[in-house]
């Protein structure tokens, strides 16, 4: 009677054992990487603020670029000066066909 009943606590153990095993296995796998992600952190931030800071640079340098061509065309403009006579015909001129 005895090694039966140490066959089924023997077989209930190594269930129950293999599924805290893997669990632990599982919680120890993500703890492990938990750490690495946390230790890249700071790394992967400071990137992220370099890349804001190269973007926004570019953005205000094609910014100024533009604001410069507009002044730039709006100086060149002649809408304000006033307009040069056109030479008129004489009278004793014909037109041209």
């Amino acid at each position: 009677m005895e090694r039966p009943l140490i066959a089924v606590l023997l077989l209930v153990g190594l269930i129950i054992g293999s599924g805290v095993g893997s669990s632990y296995a599982r919680a120890r796998r993500g703890w492990n990487d938990y750490q690495a992600a946390k230790k890249t952190v700071p790394g992967a931030r400071h990137a992220a603020w370099l890349l804001i800071k190269v973007v926004t640079t570019k953005i205000g340098v094609i910014a100024l670029l533009l604001i410069g061509a507009v002044a730039y065309a709006a100086a060149d403009s002649d809408e304000g000066s006033p307009a040069t006579p056109n030479p008129s015909t004489s009278p004793d001129e014909r037109p041209a066909r």
